[in-house]
């Protein structure tokens, strides 16, 4: 019935129709409806049939493709390779790669059985870890070991990160308890040795992560823990979740909320994690100190004091297989007097026949002991209240008679008991003595003709040129090729703050630079807190005096300053130095005329005075808040020098803008 077969107005009669109609129409709906609907189930069973047929098709094919991975696995040429083979393969991915059996013990089972079968694979054990870590890992390395093969330990312990309030009055007592200054490498790490900063690359999960260690130039790939994700995999280290010795972020979430119920579970979880930390030391070294029998190796390097520090104490027993010990700590603390083997007494029997190479910084030790006997390498650096005598300390010297470097460094001693005696080392290469200005004594009685590194840190107390030229001197004028003063701690290229006395102002305490014109072999100079325009006088054209072949240090090719402040013509001082050294090859060999020697940079040619021997080029420039140089010269000095590195000084008297030419 179409609308328009309807009356308008509409009548009764058409009403009723029209209503009739209508009921007919909602019944062909709802029929509809219910077809569509019957429709639609049909065709939901229909895809639920074949997407279960899909689903079983998808299992069969990955089980092929298992089946198709194992069977290819098994023809494959690898498979062919005699165990043997692949032991001596592991062996060489071993050496380059001391943490490598993890990973080779998570690829699949032959490879975890063949590695899990070699304790030569976990003999090095390298481990950056925590409080918070567990101390499993080290036990499963160890157990991994076997019990006969020498082993190769360093562990690294990071500290979390105080809070700023706890690090602020950390800070105000330490600066009530111990002359403070900032850039003190003891008081910031910086030392022979130093603890590392880690500088970390991101990683995938489960990976190894990449950490710049200390003062070591390569990157060092080791197993870290609580510092990556983990996936689990069988043959890696087990996952360790990183947790503060203190109050989290959970905790600060809870005071801003202000709910008192959060806050008291914070407290409580962070006291928790601080009683768990205080346990890390005492379990880790028990399982070290059982194998003390088969350390070839041992190097502990620590930033701070740590809760379970005590667990030190333990490493005592003989160690016949030991021949590099090393405890390194960054923060001077104030330890009582311990039982262990740096502390041994006089009398004490501990077989330590194999060990060649000491280190002990910010421990407790005793001069007497007798791990402190014929070492070839020794590096001491003693804590703030240790007040050995000088002579004691000299005995530990003598006591080493084979020394090929040693170091140094007391705050505090006291003055000698006994008279000095002299002292030779005939072996000794590398000598650095820093701390308090006692050790110059020192140096008056020693006799080194083998000395090629010479590094002083001493507070400027007297002028220092003497003690060196008459150690040289006494010694037989050996060939010094480095020589270091007041520089602070650290090489060319690294750039650590300045020491900073503990009873007086450090400098390099040299009145004149006559005594360098005695230094013929010298390489590398690094100097601190002098005189700038005074040295460079020194190491610049030769005066009439000296002749024109009078050159002070001819083969110096590094020179290194370091709060050297300039009072007047320095920049232009610095200039004339290197003109002098430097000289423009290209303008002299025009200027010299066809069949002239050019200038060869590593022995005789054309120097500064036409004809004259020349030294050695300088290939090195390091200024470190010394003087401005403005952008016009230090453009210039690129030109003159391959490489330069300058800081300029800054209004606050620390380390300002840094400048690298290449």
């Amino acid at each position: 019935m179409a609308a328009f077969d309807l009356p308008e107005p509409p009548t009764q009669p058409s009403l009723v129709a029209a209503r009739a109609h209508l009921h007919v129409l909602h019944q062909s709906t709802q029929v509809l409806e219910e077809q569509i609907v019957a429709a639609r189930a049909a065709l939901a069973r229909l895809v639920d049939d074949r997407q279960a047929a899909i689903r079983d098709m998808e299992h069969e094919l990955a089980a092929l493709e298992d089946r198709v991975a194992l069977a290819r696995a098994y023809v494959a040429p690898i498979k062919r390779l005699p165990h043997e083979l692949l032991r001596l393969i592991f062996l060489f991915n071993f050496e380059d790669c001391p943490w490598s059996p993890w990973v080779l013990a998570a690829v699949c089972p032959l490879w975890r059985k063949v590695a899990l079968a070699m304790p030569v694979l976990w003999s090095k054990i390298r481990l950056v870890t925590t409080q918070a870590s567990s101390a499993e890992t080290i036990r499963l390395w160890l157990e991994r070991s076997g019990r006969t093969v020498p082993l190769d330990i360093e562990l690294v312990l990071k500290s979390p990160s105080a809070p700023p309030a706890a690090a602020d009055a950390l800070a105000r007592r330490r600066y009530l308890s111990i002359p403070h200054a900032a850039g003190d490498p003891w008081l910031t790490g910086g030392w022979t040795t130093p603890p590392p900063q880690l500088v970390q690359t991101p990683a995938a999960a489960g990976a190894a992560v990449h950490l710049q260690i200390g003062a070591h130039p390569a990157v060092h790939v080791v197993p870290v823990q609580a510092v990556v994700a983990h996936d689990g995999a069988p043959g890696s280290p087990p996952p360790h979740e990183w947790e503060m010795a203190g109050p989290g972020p959970g905790l600060g979430a809870a005071q801003a909320s202000g709910g008192a119920g959060e806050r008291k579970a914070a407290a409580a979880a962070a006291k928790q994690r601080l009683r768990k930390n205080m346990h890390w030391g005492h379990i880790a070294f028990y399982y070290l100190v059982e194998h003390i029998h088969r350390w070839e190796r041992f190097v502990l390097r620590f930033d701070k004091q740590f809760a379970s520090i005590g667990a030190l104490k333990d490493i005592e027993g003989d160690a016949p297989l030991l021949r590099e010990f090393e405890i390194s700590c960054g923060d001077p603390a104030f330890y009582g007097e311990w039982k262990w083997l740096p502390s041994a007494p006089v009398n004490a029997h501990y077989d330590l026949s194999s060990l060649r190479s000491l280190i002990l910084q910010h421990v407790p030790f005793q001069w007497s002991s007798p791990m402190l006997r014929n070492l070839r390498h020794l590096h001491l650096k003693s804590l703030p209240t240790m007040h050995i005598p000088l002579d004691r300390i000299l005995h530990i010297v003598a006591a080493n008679p084979q020394l090929e470097s040693l170091a140094l460094h007391f705050t505090s001693p006291s003055h000698p008991v006994l008279p000095l005696s002299p002292v030779t080392l005939p072996e000794l290469r590398s000598l650095n003595l820093g701390g308090h200005h006692l050790l110059s004594n020192l140096l008056d009685s020693l006799l080194l003709p083998a000395l090629d590194t010479l590094v002083l840190d001493i507070e400027a107390r007297d002028p220092i040129e003497e003690s060196v030229s008459q150690l040289l001197t006494r010694s037989g004028a050996p060939p010094l090729a480095r020589l270091a003063l007041s520089y602070g701690a650290g090489a060319l290229g690294v750039a650590p703050g300045p020491h900073v006395g503990f009873y007086w102002p450090t400098g390099a305490g040299v009145v004149a630079w006559a005594f360098l014109a005695e230094l013929e072999h010298l390489a590398a100079l690094q100097v601190g807190s002098a005189q700038l325009e005074p040295l460079l006088a020194a190491l610049g054209t030769p005066d009439e005096e000296n002749g024109p072949d009078g050159w002070v240090c001819p083969r110096l090719a590094a020179l290194a300053l370091r709060g050297c402040h300039a009072h007047g013509d320095g920049v232009a001082k610095l200039v004339q130095m290197v003109e002098a050294r430097n000289p423009d090859t290209t303008t002299t060999a025009a200027a010299a005329g066809p069949g002239a020697g050019a200038f060869s940079g590593q022995g005789v040619g054309v120097g500064g005075g036409g004809g004259a021997a020349a030294p050695v080029r300088l290939r090195q420039l390091e200024l470190y808040d010394c003087t401005a140089l403005g952008p016009d010269v230090t453009n210039w000095l690129k030109t003159r020098i391959e490489d330069v590195v300058c800081t300029e000084p800054s209004s606050e008297g620390c380390v300002g803008r840094l400048v690298v030419v290449h």
